[in-house]
């Protein structure tokens, strides 16, 4: 069991530090820091781009 949630432990600490893939790729950092001047656009983008990864993730776990 401890084992199990060392694992868990390590995981979370690799995907959100090691493998983050914004940190990893530079990807959309460029708009996000390009229309940043307004709260409200930096906000809709910010949701644009995690929402854009989170169907790309989707899509490629399906696919595996």
């Amino acid at each position: 069991m401890l084992t199990y949630l060392i694992d868990i432990f390590l995981i979370a600490v690799s995907a959100a530090l090691i493998n983050n893939f914004v940190l990893h790729y530079f990807v959309g950092i460029c708009p996000f820091i390009g229309v940043s001047r307004k709260v409200e656009m930096a906000v809709g983008m910010g949701c644009a781009v995690t929402f854009v990864i989170t169907i790309a993730a989707l899509i490629s776990w399906t696919v595996t």
